[in-house]
């Protein structure tokens, strides 16, 4: 009877999973064209026809209604209940597009779109015209908060009365296998014992980039600073962003003669300025998206984005489902994504690859790594506020969120845009969790093969025997399998202190 009990529940796995796979690519092409700036060619009816047999309650509890499930069965149950909640929300989610997309601020006769507000702050804004925005998207914020707060509110109450999650927090603990009340004495630690350090030295630049104290700047300011556009003059003007692919070249990687991997980095004004990588279907089709505007902020992100390309497209095909496709946390490919992303600012790379002087070399690794300390304080004082938000069940103020991210950034917020600046599932303690791996990481690479690493084929080998595992590990489980040795939070604090204390004060 044991037998064919775990037989049936085998085949339904089965079943569901090609089923998922079918959901996936229908849902991240949809998200792709929107992305792009197309229209979205896939209606609510057309993306889930013929799946009401398992987007139901019932059918996707009993997937976990087994005493001890296995790693297959849980990833699959939050796999499932993932498309469920997005099929259920889907009329909130929108809706609240819909407005969203239209959405614009006025400043000085220009109308500035909300997926264009990154990149005008960073290229095209001043101080004057960064306050006006910030009176105008308060404005928006509050106009459009009804839509945001429909979404969420419908959401908790399905978590709630179909599946048992008490609050959120409950609900994302479960699918990701974190204890968040663990982290917050850990992050609250940090941000304290790089807190002078922090403040000092982004003191000293708003004074000098701005004329302005800290304490008078808002988040828009802190978007144009970290941005880095005031040092793309130091960027070489004759390199283009496409002729940086062939760095890979050093890890016998052709990125130009990889099937599954689809670039779409060309610019376009239908685009938005943030960045993203669909996967279609890991690794046949991985496609990224980026809407170049030129300087460094483009080789970041070029780079960052290429971390999650290339350990999705290695990742091998002899991998079952919920070890490719059904993962349940990000952590792992994020921490790929930063070690790419902060290795194309290491000292080796910009003096063997775009040819820098030393002069410009201190000058741009230094504000890069307290812009670094900067976005990680940001990203870990947005968890607390999140996390104090649907502990406390207080979606709607946004004072906590405010008051936090002033107190650790010195950047002043708006309680009003909480929402707009909400990543789901607590994702601001995954990027600060895998930047803090990716640092242990970058030390072990250095350690064993040189600070030049980068060039050396057998990084390349390396790599590509780590994005073979694909999502088959959890983080931490990850880096025991392959020595990498524990996360260590000393590894990115020695970082800052190494590349900001002392200089250009």
């Amino acid at each position: 009877m044991e037998e064919d009990t775990k037989r049936k529940i085998s085949i339904d796995l089965e079943a569901i999973g090609q089923a998922l796979l079918t959901l996936n690519y229908r849902l991240s092409s949809h998200a792709l064209n929107l992305w792009q700036g197309s229209q979205g060619v896939l209606s609510h009816h057309s993306i889930y026809e013929g799946f009401s047999h398992i987007l139901n309650p019932p059918a996707i509890r009993e997937i976990r209604s087994v005493t001890a499930p296995t790693k297959e069965q849980r990833r699959t149950f939050h796999h499932l209940l993932g498309h469920y909640l997005q099929y259920r929300l889907f009329p909130y989610e929108n809706e609240l597009f819909t407005w969203m997309k239209g959405a614009a601020a006025r400043v000085d006769g220009e109308k500035i779109y909300f997926k264009d507000v990154l990149s005008w702050c960073q290229k095209r804004s001043n101080v004057e015209k960064r306050r006006i925005l910030e009176k105008e998207t308060k404005s928006l914020c509050k106009f459009l908060k009804p839509f945001a707060l429909s979404f969420w509110e419908y959401l908790l109450e399905l978590l709630d009365e179909e599946f048992g999650y008490s609050n959120y927090a409950a609900y994302c603990e479960d699918k990701k296998g974190v204890e968040y009340q663990a982290h917050i004495p850990r992050l609250q630690a940090l941000l304290e014992q790089t807190e002078t350090l922090y403040l000092e030295s982004m003191e000293s630049w708003a004074q000098r980039s701005l004329g302005l104290p800290l304490s008078e700047l808002n988040h828009f300011d802190a978007v144009y600073l970290l941005g880095l556009g005031e040092f793309d003059h130091l960027f070489p003007g004759e390199i283009l962003l496409v002729d940086q692919l062939n760095f890979f070249n050093h890890w016998d990687i052709q990125v130009k003669d990889i099937q599954g991997l689809h670039l779409h980095i060309d610019h376009s004004p239908k685009k938005g300025a943030q960045a993203m990588s669909f996967l279609l279907r890991i690794p046949e089709e991985i496609h990224l998206v980026m809407n170049p505007q030129g300087g460094w902020i483009d080789l970041e992100t070029l780079f960052h984005e290429m971390g999650h390309g290339l350990s999705n497209v290695f990742t091998s095909r002899d991998l079952s489902l919920t070890e490719k496709d059904f993962f349940t946390s990000n952590t792992l490919s994020e921490t790929y994504a930063f070690l790419l992303q902060n290795m194309c600012f290491s000292p080796c790379f910009l003096e063997r690859q775009l040819g820098l002087s030393s002069k410009a070399i201190e000058e741009i690794t230094y504000y890069k790594a307290l812009k670094d300390l900067s976005v990680f304080r940001r990203y870990a004082s947005k968890f607390l506020a999140e996390y104090h938000m649907f502990k406390e069940n207080d979606l709607a103020s946004g004072d906590a969120y405010a008051r936090l991210l002033r107190k650790y950034t010195g950047f002043s917020y708006r309680p009003e845009t909480q929402l707009f600046d909400f990543v789901p599932e607590f994702y601001a303690l995954d990027y600060v969790l895998s930047w803090m791996a990716e640092a242990t990481m970058e030390r072990m690479l250095s350690q064993t093969l040189g600070d030049d690493w980068m060039f050396k084929s057998e990084a390349g080998r390396i790599l590509k025997d780590w994005w073979q595992c694909g999502n088959r590990y959890e983080l931490d489980e990850f880096f025991a399998v392959k020595g990498i040795g524990a996360i260590d939070t000393g590894d990115i604090v020695n970082r800052w202190q190494q590349s900001i204390q002392g200089k250009h004060q």
